[in-house]
């Protein structure tokens, strides 16, 4: 049965400004200039530039109110009916525009006059701002496409005008690894509707043959036999070993794969010596020929750290990277408007609405101001916890002095909610004398030795990979071999764990670490 009624219910809702906080506190340093302009697009009432510090004469509160409009008489609404204690739309109207006028009379328009209650949100803890060849901006990188790189070469190649329609074509459909996976049979029809050419199989294989002979070699292969053997056609010297090398490529690429060595050795009938150069001329091939050059992938990544941590003799010292936070403060036009309004006499209604418009978007630049000021407080005071948690890492680089720690021991210690840790965590980066880490990579679960002693997961993951990479690359470690040493070691772990670990490590299974 459906009832209606009224509940008295505790709801916990979130504030525009803490939903802006938000966002702005999982943006990293290098997008975060891009947000501050999108806000300053949005807002005219905020702007880049340091606040004058020129304070304005106090004016007593009576004076900045906005007096009655003197040439308005009061409405009179009679009621349009004679039900008494209910309110009419005529009733209703007037109550609302009463209640709009009483609102912009109330409005103590001291608070947006004062300069000097602008948030400055630099902290002393960034980097130096008198540094004139300190830039603001994220370089940017001039470079072709992999993509024009192909189509350059196609100058040296003998087409006619609609041989190089056909050939830009098939160039285009090629992936960013060089890798030319669209059937032909499908770009007949398709090249058919977008060029308006007639074309046949037969014609784009013939084409494509003569696109294989550019750079990269292997470039346009449709599988990675064809592009081994595509770049085993360039090696000009060795031929007895290209020539094995081809065979193992076309007769034996399954066992290849799996390194079933010895079976292939055997069929091939070859002495160990000759057979090690021949997998070696393999491996040496490129199964990715798009990578090959350095503008694949059409932009360059750069990482900017949002952290610098120095060690100065002992002492750690954080620096909050501040690079592409500009200055912000409340425009000076909006305030002289705002001035200009409050010295006035007579307010007519269009005024009070333009004045309203501009309390609304000087609030909203403040807000804005103080959740840039908090980001950057909170993303220091969160970094500060973890540098006091991990110290003894940061001072040494020794990732087995890296303790176990989640989330809730970093909230703890800043009070602060877990979901507030893991923004900053999730998306920051932190430069040591170490090199450049995620904040995230910090945390880890713990283990427990045989002591009893609590271990980070990271430790754990940091002997594996000294013990797989001291190993004898003929006979690798078995995953139950590698947990047996680490039990000796004194870590209780059992084998689908360092199964699990070698996984995340991105290192294979031994078989496939083995080597001639």
């Amino acid at each position: 049965m459906i009832r209606q009624g009224q509940f008295l219910k505790q709801l916990q809702k979130l504030s525009p400004q803490q939903i802006q906080f938000m966002k702005l506190l999982q943006i990293p340093t290098v997008n975060i200039e891009e947000r501050i302009k999108e806000e300053m697009e949005a807002n005219p009432a905020l702007e880049e530039g340091e606040e004058e510090g020129d304070e304005l004469k106090e004016t007593q509160d009576e004076d900045l109110l906005p007096t009655a409009m003197e040439d308005e008489a009061p409405v009179d609404v009679a009621p349009t009916d004679e039900r008494v204690g209910e309110e009419t739309p005529a009733t209703e109207e007037f109550e609302t525009a009463e209640q709009e006028r009483a609102e912009a009379d109330d409005t103590d328009f001291s608070d947006y006059l004062d300069e000097g209650d602008v948030a400055d949100y630099k902290l002393a803890g960034e980097r130096d701002p008198n540094d004139e060849d300190e830039t603001r901006s994220t370089p940017v990188v001039l470079q072709r496409s992999f993509h024009e790189y192909l189509e350059s070469q196609l100058l040296m190649l003998d087409f006619d005008e609609r041989q190089e329609k056909l050939a830009q074509y098939i160039v285009g459909s090629i992936d960013d690894d060089g890798y030319m996976r669209r059937p032909l049979d499908a770009m007949v029809d398709d090249i058919m509707l977008s060029l308006n050419v007639s074309s046949d199989e037969k014609e784009l294989e013939a084409l494509l043959k003569k696109i294989q002979t550019l750079d990269p070699p292997g470039i346009g292969a449709r599988t990675l036999q064809e592009c081994l053997l595509l770049q085993l056609d360039r090696v000009t010297e060795h031929l007895d070993l290209v020539e094995a090398a081809r065979k193992v490529i076309v007769q034996y690429f399954d066992e290849f794969v799996k390194k079933h060595y010895e079976k292939i050795q055997r069929r091939l009938d070859l002495d160990d010596e000759t057979f090690r150069m021949v997998i070696e001329m393999i491996l040496r091939l490129n199964p990715k020929p798009g990578s090959a050059y350095e503008g694949s992938g059409g932009t360059e990544t750069f990482l900017l750290p949002d952290f610098y941590v120095t060690n100065n003799d002992g002492e750690l010292e954080l620096q909050l990277n501040g690079i592409n936070v500009p200055d912000l403060r409340i425009s000076n036009s909006f305030k002289e408007m705002m001035r200009d309004y409050s010295a006035g006499a007579k307010k007519d209604k269009k005024q009070k609405e333009a004045v309203m418009f501009i309390k609304q978007k000087i609030d909203s630049a403040k807000w804005f101001i103080d959740a840039i000021r908090q980001r950057q407080q909170t993303l220091m005071l969160t970094m500060r916890a973890i540098l006091d948690y991990q110290k003894e890492y940061f001072l040494t680089g020794d990732d087995t002095k890296l303790r176990p720690m989640i989330l809730k021991d970093i909230a703890d210690r800043i009070h602060m909610d877990i979901s507030t840790v893991s923004r900053v965590a999730n998306s920051k980066y932190v430069q040591t004398e170490f090199g450049t880490f995620k904040l995230k990579s910090f945390f880890s679960e713990s283990l427990s030795t045989e002591s009893g002693e609590e271990v980070s997961t990271r430790e754990v993951k940091k002997i594996l990979t000294d013990l797989i990479s001291a190993e004898s690359k003929k006979k690798p470690l078995s995953d139950e071999k590698l947990t047996q040493l680490l039990n000796d070691k004194g870590y209780n772990i059992a084998r689908r764990t360092v199964a699990k670990y070698r996984e995340q490590l991105d290192i294979p299974v031994a078989r496939l670490r083995r080597q001639l």
